[in-house]
């Protein structure tokens, strides 16, 4: 059975009271759509832990900072529902924009110190909107559980942040990476590569694996970094945004490994910008 769809904040807790009044547990999924895998391997760790699962479909237009990028950002609300129909969501929230900026809206949540590297150095604001939708999904669905995958690591650190500084009585978990076949990390803008392209794109992880294995054997990145960017543009990626050692942590930079250390990459090809991170 295909969950039901709530448009409105009204309804939405609505149910949401009704469940608390039951004294069930709830778990909160947000996405922003064009669900694959790894999207529902998240619905489905929120379906172990939790009574109850709310996944939230909105494409924040707070977080892009492209208009094209925003405009072109795939949409597919009916077949996201069906994909969630096997793991039995009991609510799939997808609230119409007035329902999280209404006019007037003057709110935005930053996050310092997590937001000035990687991602956000490339795409300043984003991790503002991030964090500010975020922040009222919480606080729209009162859910007890967040479940967010590690291949947004940064995302993920962020949130948890901005949940801990606020007070925000949510548990954010972290829910591994899931791939395709060929390794390449699963994400909605894998939709926008052409089939040329796609062929391509998993030398990203190919090269970040063997990355990994040379780091783990005492190299720096000083060391294998240029040859690294060499592979990747010659596999027919557009350009390198950032390839990068940081402390899974706090993100500091790093030039060798440590415990905890993460390698991060964002690339472009054929004008779609891929991202990926792996634990060294």
């Amino acid at each position: 059975m295909i969950a039901p769809i709530e448009r409105g904040l009204s309804g939405l807790r609505e149910q949401t009271t009704m469940w608390r009044s039951a004294g069930e547990t709830i778990g909160v999924v947000p996405t922003m759509g064009a669900l694959h895998q790894g999207h529902l391997s998240l619905a489905r760790a929120a379906r172990e832990r939790c009574d109850r699962v709310i996944v939230t479909i909105f494409v924040n237009p707070k977080q892009f900072n492209d208009p094209d990028d925003l405009k072109n950002y795939p949409r597919t609300e009916n077949e996201d529902a069906r994909k969630l129909e096997s793991i039995g969501v009991d609510l799939i929230y997808v609230p119409e924009p007035d329902q999280i900026y209404p006019d007037g809206f003057a709110t935005t949540v930053s996050v310092s110190g997590l937001t000035n590297m990687l991602c956000g150095e490339s795409r300043p604001g984003h991790f503002d909107g991030v964090a500010t939708v975020v922040a009222k999904l919480f606080a729209q669905t009162s859910a007890d559980y967040a479940f967010f995958g590690e291949k947004d690591y940064q995302q993920l650190q962020i949130v948890r942040r901005m949940a801990r500084d606020l007070d925000i009585p949510i548990d954010v978990i972290g829910c591994p990476t899931i791939r395709e076949e060929d390794g390449l990390a699963m994400s909605s803008r894998n939709l926008l590569l052409s089939d040329r392209s796609r062929i391509h794109a998993p030398v990203l992880a190919e090269v970040m694996e063997d990355m990994r294995e040379k780091l783990r054997d005492g190299a720096s990145m000083t060391d294998i970094l240029p040859d690294a960017k060499a592979r990747i543009v010659a596999a027919g990626f557009n350009d390198v945004d950032y390839l990068q050692l940081r402390d899974g942590s706090d993100l500091s930079l790093l030039d060798t490994k440590k415990p905890d250390a993460r390698l991060f990459a964002a690339a472009w090809l054929a004008g779609v910008r891929l991202i990926d991170n792996i634990a060294v």
